[in-house]
């Protein structure tokens, strides 16, 4: 998840937080000055005369103009990926100076057109970077956000710590080769990372979105991991336990469940609510909606002491312990709380008990 509006924003584009114009109306189509219209005319009729640097301050007072927030690193990403870079800082002084070719020019307005509407960045350019991995990205398949990178980190950590237990010991003890259940798996970014910084690991992935599962699916073939990972079409608030459980008990669930409040869905930016599925963001009146119902259904899918990873809003880590403590049946206690790249308050370590 899942911050709000301004930050939530800037997070969605992998950026620093601060204040940005409000949105261009759908009915609108951009505006250019009499100077923008000139060089745009010109994109097309002296197609070797314009640079990378060149086009790129161009869509940048193009995007300004139109009130589209991030209009410099907006412009940046679409002429990087276009001349093949994942950033404009990694260009060198060839790729930055030389003419681009009519088709190049061609390519970077018709994706900056898709930005002129809002469309959120890893859209427009179909892909985007999680941890180490490149994904596939199409709406209404909700973008992961950087400080998600932490949830994986979180995961790993446990778990070299649970070998590191292991390997204390004098006897032979069998590799680990942990079983994780990701809930609400969107793009896969959460469970194909984990299998990629996992190697004995397995994963069941499960959401109750189709073009969800769909693309979890198709990152995972692409990353050449889908012999170790099962996606399933599921709605965990409804759906059997059983269902979750092709290679037994697992040993960690971890998810990035809808957890924004209700009352604060109104004040999303237009970048979210035109393009994402708003059922990844919305938690219901307190946010726990769905977190509520994961700690339900953790009893009976996890081994004894495994544990569930949960992103959460600030507000939710002294809601959770109070709710736990409503609910001593479920055996399962709030272990840790880890802060963002922001100090706030934003991960949740819960552990299931022994009997």
């Amino acid at each position: 998840m899942r911050c709000l509006p301004h930050p939530l924003l800037k997070r969605l584009l992998g950026l620093s937080p601060q204040c940005v114009p409000r949105g261009l109306s759908q009915s609108k189509g951009p505006i250019l000055s009499p100077k923008q219209s000139s060089l745009r005319q010109s994109c097309s009729a002296r197609p070797g005369h314009l640079t990378a640097t060149d086009v790129v301050n161009y869509w940048q007072k193009v995007f300004e103009t139109n009130g589209i927030p991030e209009a410099r690193e907006s412009s940046e990403y679409i002429v990087s990926f276009v001349l093949g870079a994942k950033t404009f800082q990694s260009l060198n002084c060839r790729s930055l100076w030389t003419p681009l070719t009519a088709w190049q020019q061609e390519q970077i307005q018709q994706l900056s057109s898709k930005r002129l509407e809002r469309m959120p960045v890893q859209y427009v350019l179909g892909e985007w970077d999680f941890q180490d991995l490149t994904l596939k990205m199409r709406p209404p398949v909700f973008i992961p956000r950087p400080e998600t990178e932490d949830l994986v980190s979180l995961v790993i950590e446990e778990e070299s710590q649970k070998c590191a237990k292991n390997s204390d010991f004098c006897f032979p003890v069998p590799v680990p080769h942990p079983v994780i259940l990701e809930i609400g798996c969107g793009s896969g970014a959460i469970a194909l990372s984990l299998l990629g910084r996992l190697p004995q690991s397995q994963v069941i992935a499960v959401d109750k979105a189709k073009a969800a599962v769909d693309l979890t699916r198709e990152n995972a073939h692409r990353l050449q991991l889908q012999d170790r990972i099962h996606i399933l079409h599921h709605d965990v608030s409804y759906g059997s336990a059983k269902e979750l459980l092709p290679w037994g008990p697992v040993d960690f669930i971890v998810s990035n469940p809808p957890y924004v409040f209700h009352e604060d869905m109104a004040s999303l930016d237009a970048e979210i609510v035109r393009y994402e599925d708003l059922d990844a963001l919305d938690g219901g009146d307190d946010g726990m909606r769905v977190i509520k119902t994961i700690l339900a259904l953790a009893p009976s899918v996890l081994k004894d002491s495994g544990s569930v990873f949960l992103e959460v809003d600030p507000r939710h880590p002294k809601m959770v312990e109070n709710w736990l403590q409503v609910h001593p049946n479920l055996l399962l206690a709030l272990r840790a709380i880890h802060k963002d790249f922001c100090g706030k308050p934003r991960f949740l370590h819960i552990q299931k008990q022994s009997r």
